[in-house]
């Protein structure tokens, strides 16, 4: 059975006042952790892309790697309708960087069958590095399509557009792809009654990093140094009767801060 793959992110609640532990890593303990919101545009395409290819007989898996109550993200995609859910969990993965998670995933990913697609995010809102796409198309050696606001599959290729400031691109690779999604595509469903009763029940597939047969890889990078954003104040206004005037302070601002 071909599977499109769903990944998904517990993180903590996008309205919450997020502090940093000695560490300089994200305190994730003192807040609320939901499923990251991006993810749920995500899986929404992952389904509706199953749902609107009903020959195909695909089946959506959500994945996740992250702690134990990393399961409650995955409880959120199976009650949206996905049809199974992984989580890696292991001590031995906490503080993982960009490049460790992408690996871990990408083993995850391995012990599933037939995967055509994989579903994510242009990028989390916990770190907003937005390369996961990217090391992931690199470890498969698989195309990926990124940033998209619609995507289709036709036949043996996904489709899919792109806005950018320059205009729309109309973008497409063969199957197996990977597909990174904006807030810009089909809203997320809302999950039902029957749903939210079944994902609760659900039995999810745990594995460690011995499951997956890899080692876990120390993170690459390390934040050393860390401080707290200053608080805004008021802005310069520049006001002048005559707007060459105006043009000719504007332009000694920037140049004063090497803008120009």
């Amino acid at each position: 059975m071909p599977t499109i793959v769903a990944l998904v992110k517990h993180v903590p609640d996008t309205w919450s006042t997020k502090s940093l532990e000695d560490d300089h890593t994200l305190d994730r303990t003192s807040v609320d952790n939901i499923i990251d919101e991006i993810n749920e545009y995500s899986v929404e395409q992952a389904l509706r892309l199953r749902d609107e290819n009903p020959d195909e007989n695909y089946r959506v898996v959500a994945v996740t790697m992250g702690p134990a109550q990393a399961d409650e993200a995955l409880r959120k995609a199976l009650a949206m309708g996905a049809d199974d859910a992984v989580l890696v969990s292991d001590d031995a993965l906490a503080g993982a960087d960009a490049l460790s998670t992408a690996w871990t995933l990408n083993a995850a990913i391995n012990t599933l069958e037939d995967v055509q697609l994989i579903t994510l995010g242009n990028e989390a809102s916990d770190a907003s590095t937005g390369t996961l796409a990217g090391l992931l198309a690199e470890y498969r050696q698989l195309p990926a399509l990124t940033e998209l606001h619609q995507v289709e599959l036709s036949g043996s290729a996904v489709k899919g557009s792109r806005e950018d400031a320059r205009g729309t691109w109309e973008l497409e690779a063969a199957l197996p792809a990977i597909v990174s999604v904006t807030d810009k595509a089909n809203k997320p469903r809302f999950p039902n009654f029957k749903g939210l009763m079944a994902a609760k029940k659900a039995e999810i597939t745990t594995l460690n990093v011995a499951d997956l047969g890899i080692e876990a890889i120390a993170p690459t990078t390390t934040v050393t140094e860390s401080s707290k954003r200053p608080p805004r104040t008021a802005g310069e206004v520049i006001s002048e009767p005559q707007p060459q005037d105006a043009a000719k302070k504007i332009a000694d601002f920037l140049a004063a801060k090497n803008l120009i």
